[in-house]
């Protein structure tokens, strides 16, 4: 995979692999990234700034595993799409899992790795991976999808997969013969309430009560809940942050995947798209939440705390998150991935959508297989868990306080 390698023309469309982002330029990858036709939200993850970042920061490249290999289409030599693409050769910062199809494919003689992956590194929100200019927002997705099948044959590859992707990218890459996979996250949607008590109306009387006594427990950790953006965040909030994620990390992923250097060149580059819930006792951060903010969701990603504090995960994580939504009025919160006890905090589940493909047919069918039985049982579990919410289940319900 040479850098600027052509990979396959499609009707006037020649698609090229980048291995720096900055070969192709913030104007040329912004303009690709404005158009909306799929789009479940404007996020940040897929930006020129964001990804530009991770590679300054060598959170991706040399020894991370994540190569960047980013797909550019352009007509007479004018950019109309891109992708952010990396090749890898494990399976680690991804969120839908394949860890058990790279075991029976390397059981059954093959070689799973080196795979590509489409997708905003370690990073489970949904939105465009396939980011095209307007009027070419089919058949340019429907170029780089043949780009990467053919880098996959060309270059011995088991295959790609395209995660947290949007369901107009799925219909389009069904029709290229791409498998479908679903998966599901929680997520809080904002029903235009006024403030955090309003919310709290449309819950059960019993989850009110519960929720009110989780925030009391909480706020008596002995200190602040503070809630920074811009200007207001300090290099040492970021230099705190680092050791709650560091911890974080090697309690759930046994390693970190964002270098220090990320967190701090986040500060100069886009903090005003970053919302940082610190706690601070005796004078010191004691923990934390990282979100994100775009035009009209916000984003969690990542928590951590050096003293533990009985519900102070879901005060900053899920409760701070909420109040900022609808003082500024957002749609929703993504919480992250995973997660069944952020049901009884508003946070209900929703479908996620991601396509994968690989080079030998039987493979592909026997994941096909997997991937049918797979979507039926997300879509059971989500209406079960429906069933189980918060919310009260119909406007006469009786509130008591």
């Amino acid at each position: 995979m040479n850098k600027r390698e052509e990979m396959v023309k499609f009707q006037d469309i020649n698609v090229f692999i980048y291995e720096n982002i900055n070969e192709i330029g913030e104007v040329n990858w912004e303009k690709c990234a404005k158009n909306k036709i799929g789009m479940i939200s404007s996020d940040p993850f897929t930006t020129y700034r964001f990804l530009e970042l991770l590679e300054d920061s060598s959170s991706v490249g040399k020894n991370s595993g994540w190569l960047p290999r980013y797909l550019v289409a352009k007509v007479n030599d004018q950019v109309i799409g891109v992708a952010p693409m990396y090749a890898k050769n494990h399976s680690q910062g991804e969120y839908v899992f394949d860890h058990s199809w790279a075991h029976a494919y390397q059981k059954a003689g093959g070689n799973y790795y080196p795979k590509i992956q489409i997708a905003a590194p370690f990073t489970p929100a949904a939105g465009k991976r396939f980011l095209v200019c307007d009027g070419y927002e089919k058949i340019g997705t429907e170029a780089l999808i043949g780009a990467v099948k053919h880098l996959c044959e060309k270059n011995n590859i088991s295959g790609f997969h395209v995660t947290f992707c949007t369901e107009f990218e799925v219909t389009i890459g069904k029709e290229q013969g791409l498998l479908h996979r679903t998966g599901q996250q929680f997520h809080w949607l904002n029903n235009d309430y006024k403030n955090f008590e309003d919310f709290l109306s449309d819950l059960s009387s019993r989850k009110r009560k519960a929720i009110r006594k989780e925030r009391r427990r909480a706020n008596d950790f002995g200190g602040d809940i503070i809630r920074l953006t811009g200007d207001q965040i300090q290099l040492r909030d970021w230099e705190d942050f680092w050791l709650f994620y560091q911890d974080t990390s090697e309690r759930k992923w046994g390693q970190t995947y964002l270098t220090k250097e990320f967190f701090l060149s986040l500060h100069e580059k886009m903090r005003d798209d970053v919302l940082l819930i610190m706690c601070k006792r005796g004078g010191r951060n004691v923990a934390g939440a990282l979100n994100f903010i775009s035009k009209d969701v916000l984003f969690g990603r990542y928590w951590g705390c050096l003293e533990d504090h009985s519900f102070l995960h879901f005060e900053v994580c899920y409760y701070q998150a909420i109040e900022y939504a609808i003082e500024n009025s957002l749609l929703r919160v993504e919480a992250g991935a995973q997660g069944h006890h952020k049901i009884a905090r508003g946070y209900m589940p929703v479908t996620t959508h991601s396509l994968h493909w690989v080079v030998d047919p039987g493979f592909n069918d026997a994941i096909n297989s997997f991937l049918e039985a797979e979507r039926n049982a997300v879509d059971d579990q989500n209406e079960i868990l429906t069933s189980y919410g918060p919310f009260k289940r119909n406007l006469s319900e009786e509130v008591y306080e």
